[in-house]
């Protein structure tokens, strides 16, 4: 069997890793996101209701997710949604993006694409200018790809 150059580098560099990492992958656990959401909320106890995240049952994809968070409110006076966060629990950094809004937005929606490692909740948590703390939350089905395989 003749290796190229290139297969040599990429072969070493794949071993590094694999012995850096003692051989294992890091993923975020249940209670880190827990605890990311928790100082994200400020100590509040989020509810359900005002927030919807949108995020397809199965990704066949797990590169390229598509998602996106709407949250009901007048964006004017104590009904304005401050930030909006979004968290995957399998992720090896369980949070994924924080949307930040101001009464001249008009309306607090976004939309993007994330990268899911394997298959995980996604989860929405709103802060509005009240103190008041919204989630939602969706389990995502990865079937290939991913960032961490």
């Amino acid at each position: 069997m003749k290796l190229t150059r290139r297969q040599v580098l990429a072969l070493t560099a794949g071993a590094a890793a694999v012995s850096a990492t003692g051989g294992r992958l890091a993923f975020a656990d249940v209670p880190a996101t827990e605890k990311r959401i928790a100082d994200f909320a400020g100590g509040k106890t989020p509810e359900t209701g005002k927030i919807t995240l949108t995020a397809p049952e199965i990704a066949e994809n797990g590169n390229t997710v598509p998602i996106s968070v709407d949250v009901e409110s007048a964006m004017k006076d104590g009904d304005l949604v401050e930030s909006v966060m979004i968290v995957a629990d399998g992720n090896p950094n369980p949070e994924v993006v924080t949307f930040h809004f101001t009464a001249l937005s008009g309306s607090a929606s976004a939309t993007t694409r994330i990268r899911l490692a394997k298959t995980q909740n996604v989860i929405a948590v709103a802060r509005m200018a009240d103190g008041s703390v919204y989630i939602d939350k969706k389990e995502v089905k990865v079937t290939i790809g991913g960032c961490g395989g």
